[in-house]
């Protein structure tokens, strides 16, 4: 059967851009949370998150470019051709029919939507932006990847809210194996920290209201966590067939070498109260692998710091990994990125690889008292050294959808 492996990871988050500097920030458990700059917060109820600040488009995309593009599409750009340079990857050299992009958002262009409705409101549907669409859409992100690196085999976006960027990766996954693409660019973009998505988010009592404290807000498994922090960015991954990475000498990160996809089938926001959807998610994955419970190592897990999806997935963990579950390491990047929804397990699965390369576990940061209902083997603060060989990188949305990662150490 044709392998799967990652060759390249690109990044655009609130603490760093490129792989190599955010590495080092979550390992020093850099704090990307704090007061929203970008927009008036004036009218904001929660006026914090995890923002990228000062960002430029300009060393991937030209001026013209980027006014006609929304700030999602910009991130996806950006952390593609990051991953493509990191993969030392001459996407100019590869078969174009067989070299695909699979980029997800969970809300698309939401900023341009926001403003061309506002635009309508104010002065008439005459005056609607004839970009409009093309900035809108989620898909926009794919196209402009797949243009830019005339990448013209398989190209989807999918779009599963907060498990957005697991479900690309498997999904680009099965697509090399079935020998449909050699190689796929494949993560998740969002740019939704705009005055909308935070005004729903807050009512419906999703998002951490810690007003005196922003930076202590994102708490994962903590007894105090109150809601998710909502955060921003891209993450892209070179997923390459073995052979195909091999005859060009590519460095190989990791082997993606199995994939799980559930729903719960339950509610509309909240997630499977017992964590079944959630635990065969992981059970398959692992069986994809063919890992058994004692041969896993860490999870990066979900671990939104909302107080229902924190306790579900530890108990969809414990349920998993019954004995084993005091041995597999447990910890959360959102902590110190906030929840980049449709981005999230992209950005995440970049951290839990270098765990992979370096033999380190990240810090939970945050994580001061362990809630007595999250029964897991919590990384907290000080992070964690140890030798990792086999991982989870779980991601749950809206929905009911489930997704999980399981990645290996290639050993040749």
């Amino acid at each position: 059967m044709r392998r799967v492996v990652v060759t390249g990871l690109g990044v655009v988050s609130p603490i760093a851009i490129g792989r190599e500097n955010y590495w080092q920030a979550l390992k020093e458990g850099r704090n990307g949370i704090g007061p929203l700059t970008t927009f008036d917060v004036s009218d904001c109820p929660v006026p914090f998150g995890a923002e990228i600040k000062d960002f430029d488009p300009s060393p991937w995309m030209d001026n013209k470019e980027a006014k006609r593009s929304d700030r999602v599409i910009q991130f996806a750009v950006a952390a593609a051709d990051l991953a493509v340079a990191d993969a030392k990857l001459d996407t100019a050299g590869l078969d174009p029919h067989k070299f695909g992009v699979y980029i997800g958002s969970g809300q698309g262009g939401i900023e341009t939507t926001y403003n061309n409705f506002r635009t309508m409101m104010e002065k008439g549907p005459r005056r609607v932006s004839p970009f409009f669409i093309p900035m809108m859409i989620s898909n926009m992100s794919t196209a402009y990847v797949a243009i830019k690196h005339k990448a013209q085999g398989p190209n989807i976006c999918v779009v599963t809210a907060c498990a957005t960027s697991i479900h690309s990766l498997g999904e680009a996954y099965h697509t090399i194996i079935r020998d449909d693409a050699d190689v796929i660019l494949a993560g998740g973009s969002e740019a939704a920290l705009r005055s909308i998505s935070i005004a729903g988010f807050a009512a419906m009592k999703a998002i951490s209201t810690r007003m005196d404290e922003p930076g202590r807000a994102s708490r994962p498994f903590d007894v105090d966590r109150d809601g998710f922090v909502m955060g921003e960015g891209a993450g892209v991954l070179v997923l390459e067939e073995l052979e195909h990475a091999r005859r060009r000498g590519a460095h190989i990160y990791a082997e993606l070498v199995g994939y799980g996809t559930t729903c719960d089938a339950s509610h509309i926001t909240a997630p499977d109260p017992e964590g079944a959807g959630a635990a065969r998610a992981m059970r398959m994955a692992m069986e994809k692998a063919k890992w058994l419970p004692g041969d896993v190592e860490y999870i990066n897990a979900h671990g939104t710091s909302t107080p229902l999806n924190d306790k579900m997935e530890s108990m969809a963990i414990r349920t998993v990994f019954g004995d084993h579950t005091d041995n597999v390491l447990v910890n959360s990047t959102k902590s110190m990125i906030g929840h980049c929804l449709g981005a999230a397990g992209a950005l995440e699965s970049v951290a839990a690889l270098q765990a992979i390369e370096e033999g380190i576990v990240h810090p939970t940061i945050n994580l001061e008292n362990l809630d007595p209902e999250c029964a897991i083997n919590a990384v907290g603060p000080a992070g964690a050294e140890k030798k990792v060989s086999r991982l989870l990188v779980n991601s749950f949305g809206f929905g009911g959808h489930n997704g999980v990662a399981a990645f290996q150490k290639f050993e040749g």
